[in-house]
């Protein structure tokens, strides 16, 4: 032990932070060895999600020091790189090429690790571009490619526990990394010697004004017919985050109706006060939602999580608790896919539909029908957005891509104004976003999905489970044949490898086919299965959705059996 805290005495002597050298002193003091080998127990790693971790004193925690690091990091990675490609005659495609566009949420010491961010930059030799004020991770997304930037980095935990900040970096095309871009990243960091010896500039940084707003706001709402229908009555909620501004301004400049706000989750809060998780998934998230819904006789409740990259869509449903229903994202996903897919038909040219492997396979059908093509790629948009010709991609976790020429990530303010595009068109007709689900049902089939999640305290249980899998791969499942076990580690001429196990099942009776895939969660301590169960509509849909829901229970039966978790 006494290792560790020698190596924690160095630490806090380069520490730039008070507030992590006082936290750290503080240990020291109280010689909690515990909470000392904690943080140092290994360095928090930087992959192709960049960094995400719980704030706090040490290299295994997300602090100044190491967001220091790690851009000087990427700054040489980017300098490397950007010079390798001018003198290979390639040139680059940014109209800045040496420019870094900066965002941050509004989560502790996001502001602080953007500055710092800047100063290393700077100090590099690259110009750094912060963004005016806390802003939605699509505004980054959107002005890197509006700027012409060689690269961006945004500073968001996205919908992690308050106690968590993030690191997100995307290259000049937009998106976010991927390897190998992501090694060699690492590497770049792993090679930055002592903080001391980090230059960071005084200044020099640029500040954007409101103009990047601006342009992304016009941006936003060429995803809406100019003119189509407008009278919906929406509540939303920014979840404590950065994109409660930032809607209203793109439902206003879209000619909707002003929406109901969720008052006690409008402002940015750190703390999150009023969920568990900020997480419009997580279990009671969207409660006040629901509460604010009722009293105002709203048609449509959104909501975006705390940097406003996703974006959760209820409806009205007499049959809910509550009288309440939350969208799964493969539903949003369906509804959104089936407009721009009729929209693509109409335009010249061929267009692509892409979801990933943990998402409804609805679209299959749907881009064969109107004549267009159809991709699955591994989990998360740094994988979508790369997809060539995209028209539209959409991930079940409420990720959604309406303008990938405009933003090449998922976007849930532009998500948003289309879906409450759709909902206007459907109370003028008489009908509702439910209705447009049963029709959809019944032209593709019923694509019904759920998920089973373990969260564990124990990271070595999730290898554990997906080894359990591994060894005794299950032959049945929910009374379905297991047809054919993918295991994803080996990769394929269409996937690169992932840890994952995907299932294809047989059909039998009423189930025409089902799926499922295990995998480690990215950015929690889950281990996630996805399942998917396809079904005819014979006669009533409402027949369908129970033959699906008695599949989808027993597939989660025999799969937490299976798991041993």
């Amino acid at each position: 032990m006494s290792d560790v805290v020698e190596t924690a005495r160095a630490w806090l002597a380069e520490d730039p932070d008070p507030d992590t050298r006082a936290e750290l002193r503080a240990l020291l003091d109280a010689d909690d060895r515990a909470a000392l080998e904690d943080r140092f127990a290994g360095l928090l790693q930087f992959g192709t999600a960049g960094l995400r971790g719980e704030l706090g004193a040490g290299p295994n925690r997300m602090n100044r020091a190491v967001v220091i690091r790690a851009a000087a990091g990427l700054a040489a990675y980017l300098d490397r790189t950007s010079a390798a490609a001018s003198e290979g005659g390639g040139g680059t495609a940014s109209a800045n090429p040496r420019t870094v566009v900066i965002g941050f949420d509004a989560r502790h010491k996001s502001d602080v690790f953007a500055r710092d961010t800047a100063a290393v930059m700077e100090a590099a030799g690259l110009h750094a571009l912060l963004l005016p004020r806390p802003l939605p991770t699509p505004v980054l997304a959107f002005a890197i490619r509006h700027l012409g930037c060689l690269a961006g980095v945004m500073v968001t935990a996205s919908h992690n526990p308050p106690r968590d900040n993030g690191y997100k970096v995307y290259l000049g095309d937009g998106s976010q990394i991927v390897p190998p871009a992501d090694a060699d990243i690492a590497a770049a960091i792993d090679a930055v010697g002592a903080l001391a010896d980090v230059p960071m500039a005084d200044g020099g940084w640029e500040v954007l004004g409101e103009a990047l707003l601006d342009a992304y706001l016009d941006r936003a709402v060429t995803v809406v017919r100019p003119d189509g229908p407008r009278d919906v009555r929406i509540v939303h909620t920014a979840m404590h985050g950065v994109g409660g501004a930032v809607m209203l301004s793109a439902f206003e400049r879209a000619g909707f109706p002003a929406a109901t706000v969720v008052a006690a989750q409008a402002e940015p809060d750190p703390d999150f006060p009023t969920v568990a998780f900020p997480n419009p998934e997580e279990p009671g998230a969207m409660d006040l939602a629901f509460e604010t819904a009722a009293a105002a006789d709203a048609d449509l409740v959104i909501a975006n999580d705390p940097d406003a990259d996703r974006c959760a869509v209820a409806v009205p449903d007499p049959a809910a608790e509550g009288g309440w229903r939350m969208l799964r994202g493969d539903e949003v996903g369906a509804l959104l896919g089936v407009e721009l897919a009729r929209r693509a038909a109409q335009a010249p040219g061929t267009g692509v539909l892409a979801t990933t492997i943990v998402s409804s396979s609805l679209l299959g059908p749907v881009a064969a029908k109107h004549g267009l093509q159809y991709v699955e790629t591994l989990t998360g948009f740094k994988w979508l957005a790369r997809v060539p010709g995209l028209t539209f991609g959409f991930e079940e976790a409420l990720g959604y891509c309406v303008d990938p020429e405009g933003v090449r990530d998922k976007d849930g303010v532009t998500a948003a104004l289309a879906v409450a595009e759709l909902a206007a068109a459907a109370k003028r007709d008489g009908r509702t976003l439910l209705d447009l689900l049963d029709g959809i049902a019944v032209e593709y089939g019923l694509h019904a999905t759920d998920q089973y999640s373990v969260r564990v305290e124990r990271l070595d249980l999730i290898a554990e489970g997906m080894a359990r899998l591994r060894a005794t791969p299950p032959t049945s499942l929910g009374g379905l044949a297991v047809s054919q076990v993918d295991d994803l580690a080996a990769g394929s001429a269409d996937l690169p490898p992932t840890d994952g196990l995907r299932y294809t099942l047989a059909g039998a009776d009423d189930v025409a086919s089902a799926r499922i895939v295990v995998r480690p969660s990215g950015t929690e301590p889950k281990l996630k299965s996805y399942l998917q169960v396809v079904v005819p509509v014979h006669s009533q849909v409402s027949e369908a959705r129970t033959v699906a829901a008695a599949t989808l229970a027993a597939l989660k039966r025999d799969l937490a059996a299976a798991l041993g978790m």
